[in-house]
């Protein structure tokens, strides 16, 4: 069996975050969403912010609960691009 050692971000893509623009089309802010989820400013910012390394599902619930949205409409998986041979 060919053993696979640790992959670089580009050989699987990544997850995009959208609350920005789902928070900016509903005209709320990082204070207000903080507010609703019973969550800290900092959590909400680092969401707001794209910059998770860890995905708390428990959060992600309740930014859907509170933005009335799905899990599809917050995370898009964007592939890597394929890398051209010569």
């Amino acid at each position: 069996m060919k053993e696979k050692g640790i992959l670089i971000r580009a050989d699987y893509g990544h997850i995009a975050l959208h609350l920005r623009e789902i928070m900016e089309e509903r005209g709320i802010t990082r204070n207000q969403l903080a507010k609703r989820i019973d969550a800290r400013f900092e959590v909400v910012n680092k969401w707001y912010q794209g910059e998770l390394e860890k995905m708390d599902l428990d959060i992600l619930a309740r930014i859907c609960y509170a933005l009335d949205c799905t899990t599809e409409d917050l995370l898009e998986y964007i592939p890597a691009k394929p890398i051209k041979s010569k």
